[in-house]
């Protein structure tokens, strides 16, 4: 049986053909194929202005983003096996990058599974449903995990905003087994118990990896700030590798109670420091207080969501990494990141220019990072791609 069609305007075809697998709204020809006709969740076969079909994908008329493609296939069957194909070739690559169970298994569009991320924590699945595609599909979806995984625990970690923009709602739930009292999976050589349910995202941010161990590599001895901390996964592994301390800081409690538990499981507790605060604070006060690090690892969360939070956000950024080089040490390094999208390569390498340049003092690169393997980039989706990491030398001003 055809699924109903959904027809593009004139030359809106472009972006599918080189490989991309999303349409836009305003991208529908509606007269001939009226959004309103149209079910969120449901499959339809795209085809260009000139009739020829582009692919199945699913729908939801009231989102942007009205249609994902799931295959060039014009009438794809989306059952179990669909799931279990798709999820394994996943799999086949993380097998060959981890030889632990510790990873991100599903990575949205770069799986050819839009809409949908699993991270894996040995037994336990966190998965994170962002459309009404995936979210009608769910229970497949959970009966091809059971069938390939045999899984202890699978979680729906239903918290993120762009459900919301969906239609669909916010309440996280074990879908299927049940979750561990205690959760401990390992990554860079640390342990790490991490809460899924309460935690941010699907619980973990397995995305730094490599940074994360790069920067272990170089901070023996040294004095070390770890600003938006989280639960320590950059400072659970500079503390192990010697660090002669790491201070580590985040706004939330909650993280910051598990951040001291980790240190107690990596038996690291005596060289470390945590204080709740909110960073741009904290900075500040380590400013007056003539406070100085060696190293400065500076993480923080998505702080522009959408485009049009650009402006505000860029000068976030630009605070951030000014007020932090304030407190670096002669001949320290300063770790920037940014996760947003939004903030480009040439965006953050500006700004971190300008900010050495205002302070006087010289900054080099000497590495850069991105996401982890499990993160694959599409070429074809340059949303993809979001993390960008640069390590710094800085020195006084030549």
């Amino acid at each position: 049986m055809a699924y109903p069609q959904l027809y593009l305007k004139k030359n809106e075809d472009k972006r599918l053909r080189k490989g991309h697998c999303w349409v836009f709204s305003n991208e529908v020809d509606t007269q001939r194929s009226p959004l309103e006709s149209f079910n969120a969740g449901d499959l339809v076969q795209v085809c260009g202005n000139d009739g020829k079909a582009l692919g199945t994908a699913y729908i939801n008329p009231q989102a942007l983003i009205c249609a994902r493609l799931l295959s060039r296939k014009a009438n794809l069957k989306c059952g179990s096996n669909f799931f279990k194909e798709r999820i394994s070739t996943a799999l086949t690559l993380r097998e060959k990058l981890f030889d632990k169970t510790y990873y991100r298994l599903v990575f949205g569009e770069s799986d050819g599974l839009p809409g949908l991320v699993i991270d894996r924590f040995g037994d336990v699945f966190s998965v994170q449903i962002t459309t009404a595609g995936i979210e009608q599909r769910k229970q497949i979806l959970i009966d091809a995990l059971v069938e390939l995984f045999e899984p202890t625990a699978i979680v729906l970690k239903n918290d993120s905003g762009q459900r919301q923009q969906e239609g669909l709602g916010q309440e996280s739930e074990v879908a299927y087994g049940q979750l561990p009292e205690t959760l401990i999976i390992e990554e860079n050589g640390a342990q790490f118990k991490i809460d899924i349910l309460n935690g941010q995202k699907t619980g973990w941010f397995y995305d730094h990896r490599s940074s994360r161990a790069q920067l272990a590599s170089f901070a023996k001895g040294l004095r070390v700030l770890d600003l938006f901390c989280y639960t320590g996964a950059w400072a659970m592994p500079a503390a192990m590798a010697g660090a002669a301390e790491v201070v580590c800081v985040d706004a939330s409690e909650s993280a910051l109670a598990l951040a001291q538990e980790n240190a107690a499981l990596n038996q690291v507790s005596g060289s470390m420091q945590f204080i709740r605060s909110d960073v741009f604070d904290y900075l500040k006060d380590a400013r007056l207080d003539n406070q100085q690090f060696d190293i400065i690892i500076l993480d923080p969360p998505a702080l522009i969501k959408r485009k049009k939070d650009f402006k505000q956000g860029y000068e976030a950024y630009r605070r951030l990494n000014h007020l932090a080089l304030q407190v670096l040490a002669k001949n320290g390094i300063l770790v920037s990141a940014s996760c947003s999208h939004h903030l480009s390569k040439e965006n953050l390498h500006e700004i971190l220019r300008s900010s050495g340049k205002h302070i006087d003092r010289h900054l080099v690169f000497f590495a850069s990072g991105g996401q982890g393997p499990d993160h694959p980039i599409d070429p074809a989706a340059p949303e993809t791609e979001y993390l960008k990491t640069y390590f710094c030398s800085v020195t006084s001003s030549l």
